[in-house]
């Protein structure tokens, strides 16, 4: 499985990793955030678009249907998102984890940090995986 942050970073971004996200049209959420980049630890502001379990980040806010995301996180995949202001020793902040990575954000006020927790919650809750029938081992039907 890729990691998070190759997913993230768009390393290997292809639009199959899209799903069929139309990003462009009515998205969930969209918004400046600051990010970390993952190798340089540098923050850069970037437009999010929250979408069918996908948080896609752009150079600039004027996203269409041409438009390249710089990264996309599969929302399904992760497990927490939480305040992070006393985690970085910076306002606003918040972090989106996976049971292997951390990827930290900053918010323009507490307002806006607290409607990315809360939207970001939701696409976890609706997007993570559960188990399927194939997946459910009947231990009575073995004997």
């Amino acid at each position: 499985m890729a990691s998070l942050w190759r997913a993230a970073t768009g390393a290997s971004l292809k639009a199959d990793d899209y799903d069929g996200v139309e990003f462009w049209s009515n998205p969930e959420r969209t918004g400046w955030l600051t990010k970390q980049g993952e190798y340089i630890k540098t923050w850069r502001r970037r437009w999010f678009v929250l979408k069918q379990g996908k948080l896609f980040w752009f150079k600039d806010s004027y996203v269409t249907r041409a438009s390249k995301p710089r990264g996309v996180i599969p929302v399904g995949t992760c497990l927490t998102v939480k305040g992070a202001e006393d985690v970085l020793n910076k306002q606003f902040a918040f972090e989106l984890s996976t049971n292997r990575e951390t990827m930290y954000f900053i918010a323009d006020s507490e307002k806006e940090k607290e409607e990315w927790i809360n939207s970001i919650g939701r696409s976890i809750v609706q997007h993570s995986r559960s188990v399927t029938d194939s997946e459910v081992v009947d231990y009575d039907a073995k004997r």
